[in-house]
């Protein structure tokens, strides 16, 4: 049996710098022992405080979570969404803004559970505009979609690795700014001596690193480095093109099958996910994923179907894989709808 090797500062530090280069900030994320989800608690638990007005958008599941944990720390929390077949309009942010009169937004980038993609960059346009702390879930965009984290003023932007990078989801990141920091340093509440403390986590000024925690998992932290390393190989911009290709493809096989997207504006679909909306057929609801084609997660089970074309998945096989069982559920032929999506594909391969 091989040996076990803990974790060297040099394979540390060659994480945080791809994360980096991931998210195109010359500050360095803090690496987080665990699924995603635990550094998205961890901002809330950071940031919330009493006296804090925070816009919170709501276009998923996440999003309504995410305005439990700052009202759990005593944040005066306001709320815009969208129904969950749409995506959230700068105009109703800009609304919000003017009438909460906040001190931070929060959204949520692209939801893996609705398949669509907030306009991110204008949303936070509008966010600098105000001078608002902004904070960005972009687990289901990184990979499949730009996160410009410096370029955009994201002040705190959480990513994993499970999804479009094709990554374990053991260990993930959190993207903070320098006026980040400094937002949660304000707040006496922040965690300390805690999994959720990110102040912990803060490197010296002179940028010496802080030792490795020992919640950070060696192997997984290596089949990190094996993923980022294979993305950095293919080139992100490549990840994210085949990735809107495969979205692409697949909305064009669905729609020769006769059925519709979930979104219903088509161009604010997620490149990492197809949602499908079902209809009064139940020749479609199925309980368990057949290959990449899964139900809806719940209260949206048994509305729409998910294409869940991330990561390996992200090629032509895979959709086409799915536009296969999506036929021989309704009982249809595929090949029409198989043309489509070769088409397309290719199509958007060529530009």
């Amino acid at each position: 049996m091989p040996q076990y090797k803990p974790l060297t500062l040099e394979e540390y530090e060659t994480l945080h710098e791809q994360f980096s280069r991931l998210l195109s900030t010359r500050t360095i994320p803090v690496l987080i022992p665990g699924e995603a989800i635990l550094g998205i608690e961890a901002i809330a638990a950071g940031i919330a405080a009493p006296g804090r007005k925070i816009l919170n958008v709501v276009t998923g599941p996440y999003g309504t979570l995410f305005g439990q944990w700052l009202e759990r720390g005593g944040a005066e929390v306001f709320t815009v969404e969208s129904s969950f077949d749409e995506v959230i309009t700068v105009e109703a942010v800009a609304a919000a803004i003017e009438q909460s009169k906040p001190s931070v937004l929060s959204f949520v980038q692209a939801e893996s559970i609705t398949g669509g993609t907030n306009p991110t960059r204008r949303i936070l346009e509008l966010a600098r505009q105000a001078g608002l702390i902004t904070v960005v879930d972009a687990v289901s965009a990184i990979g499949a979609e730009p996160v410009l984290m410096d370029e955009w003023g994201i002040d705190f932007v959480t990513i994993g690795a499970q999804k479009g990078l094709a990554g374990p989801n053991g260990i993930s990141a959190v993207g903070i700014s320098d006026r980040g920091w400094d937002f949660l340093e304000q707040n006496p509440n922040a965690p300390r001596n805690s999994i959720l403390s990110l102040l912990d986590l803060k490197r010296t000024k002179e940028g010496t690193p802080p030792r490795i925690p020992g919640s950070i998992p060696a192997l997984e932290a290596r089949a990190l480095l094996h993923a980022l390393e294979q993305v950095e190989h293919e080139g992100l911009e490549n990840v994210n093109k085949r990735h809107r290709q495969a979205s692409f493809a697949a909305v064009a096989g669905i729609k020769v099958l006769g059925l519709e997207p979930w979104q219903r504006q088509e161009q604010n679909g997620s490149p990492l996910v197809t949602t499908v909306r079902l209809p009064q057929d139940s020749r479609l609801q199925v309980e368990q994923p057949i290959g990449i084609v899964a139900p809806g997660d719940g209260a949206l089970y048994g509305h729409l179907l998910r294409l869940n074309h991330f990561g390996e998945n992200a090629r032509l096989d895979s959709v086409e894989q799915a536009v296969r069982t999506l036929a021989e559920l309704l009982g249809q032929d595929s090949a029409q709808a198989l043309a489509a999506a070769r088409d397309t594909w290719r199509a958007g391969h060529d530009r």
